[in-house]
């Protein structure tokens, strides 16, 4: 059977299973037994195809999975990331459209670590919104920012979905971790700017209220007490790493252990919170795990039939400009955004796309970075973009879905923006990583 028979089958089997609700994991994995029966020989290769994929989950590389998402499940639990909510609230005093920037300097330190861009959709919409247009904040500034959190956490380490895609395109995660840190600051900046322009241009869209003074000493204590702690912790497990102290397996594993030691300094580690993270931690970890056995195994089975040689050299075949695949690549993400949450994105896509991506001479790193970011874009493309539809679950009543739509496409172009800044200039990405060698 021709290898385009194959990849027919491989790819239409799983996207069939998955639109037809089986779960990520599990329609992979079917999908994978059904090719090993029919292209390998049956048992033997079924057996196989398993001790492989279990040899991918005990790659030690994976080890900050857990560890950054019990961080961000630490910070949520204990009432860390609410602390710095208020802080960053109280800090801002009478800016305008402090709750827009609120919502993305605390959305962004819960995200990263938490490795969900839809937890953190659904958390800072059921927290922020309803706080933002009792204030008379428009819907757009309301929702707009929130949705923009997602391409932060994404980058901007700690971020579990960076240590898993590192693992799925067998690129180096401390490299890929790092490599995010100047392009999200810059990205941060580009959101801070149109929330600055928007609500000049547009007054109205974030109206000012009277806010409680508070004293210059008490702003300290604050700033000192609620926010430094907090944001060490997250710096001091990036420098580590940066300056080659530590492993990222060790830099997560000394943050959430700070995050505890922190949590019990300001009295609010209970047994009940610590529960409640391992619960939350390991829920995602196992899905992310899982995720990774079914990636393994589809990897082996796509390499064994020749499916993924064979696309290689059939997209090779069209003799475009590496660039021009770098932006097919993207369109496929993009397209794949309409009905795909980001495991399932990387899953599909990270077998073929690494390799393609090394064939036409690109920095692993450099692409990876891009890959994020455009796995984000895809989870908020319209029509049918899934982050889209969780914001129009936690929007205030009369919310319609062509609002979610606009308030999203600003923080979009930023994102595009920082993808073509990364592409015509790739020291964005690259110059940290190169440096912390």
């Amino acid at each position: 059977m021709e290898w385009i028979w194959a990849a027919a089958l491989l790819f239409g089997l799983g996207i069939g299973l998955m639109m037809l609700g089986v779960p990520v994991a599990i329609a992979f994995f079917a999908t994978n037994i059904v090719a090993a029966v029919v292209f390998m020989g049956g048992g033997i290769a079924i057996a196989q195809v398993v001790n492989n994929g279990f040899g991918a989950m005990t790659n030690f590389s994976l080890v900050p999975i857990p560890m950054f998402l019990l961080m961000g499940e630490l910070f949520y639990h204990t009432g860390l990331a609410t602390k710095c909510f208020n802080a960053a609230d109280k800090l801002l005093g009478n800016v305008r459209g402090r709750l827009a920037y609120v919502t993305l300097i605390g959305g962004t330190a819960f995200a990263g670590p938490a490795g969900s861009s839809m937890g953190a959709c659904a958390l800072l919409g059921t927290l922020m919104v309803p706080d933002m247009m009792r204030r008379g904040y428009s819907k757009y500034l309301s929702i707009g920012p929130i949705m923009g959190v997602g391409g932060l956490a994404v980058i901007i380490p700690p971020s579990a979905l960076t240590v898993l895609l590192a693992t799925l395109g067998r690129t180096d995660v401390a490299d890929l971790l790092i490599a995010g840190v100047i392009p999200g600051f810059v990205l941060a900046v580009m959101y801070g700017v149109l929330i600055w322009a928007w609500t000049v241009i547009v007054p109205d869209a974030a109206p000012a209220y009277a806010v409680a003074p508070i004293s210059r000493r008490e702003k300290l204590r604050i700033f000192f007490v609620d926010v430094i702690p907090m944001v060490a912790i997250i710096v001091f497990s990036v420098i580590i790493m940066i300056v080659g102290w530590c492993t990222p397996t060790e830099a997560a594993a000394l943050g959430a252990v700070s995050v505890i030691v922190l949590a019990a300094c300001y009295g609010t580690m209970t047994w009940k919170a610590f529960v409640k993270s391992l619960e939350g931690a390991l829920r995602v970890t196992v899905m992310a795990f899982l995720i990774i056995f079914g990636s393994a195994t589809f990897a082996q089975v796509l390499a064994f039939t020749g499916a993924s040689s064979g696309l290689m050299n059939w997209a090779l075949g069209f003799q475009l400009q590496p660039l021009g695949m770098l932006l097919v690549m993207i369109g496929v993400i993009f397209f794949l955004g309409c009905f795909m949450d980001q495991l399932s994105m990387m899953l599909l896509t990270a077998p073929i796309f690494f390799p393609l991506a090394k064939t036409l001479g690109f920095d692993l790193t450099w692409f990876g970075l891009i890959m994020l970011l455009a796995l984000e874009i895809g989870y908020t493309t319209p029509p049918f973009g899934l982050l889209l539809f969780v914001m129009k679950g936690v929007a205030p009543p009369g919310t319609t879905m062509r609002d979610i739509y606009l308030a999203g496409m600003p923080f979009i172009a930023c994102v595009l923006l920082l993808i073509g800044l990364i592409i015509v200039f790739p020291p964005l990405a690259t110059w940290l990583p190169m440096a912390s060698h």
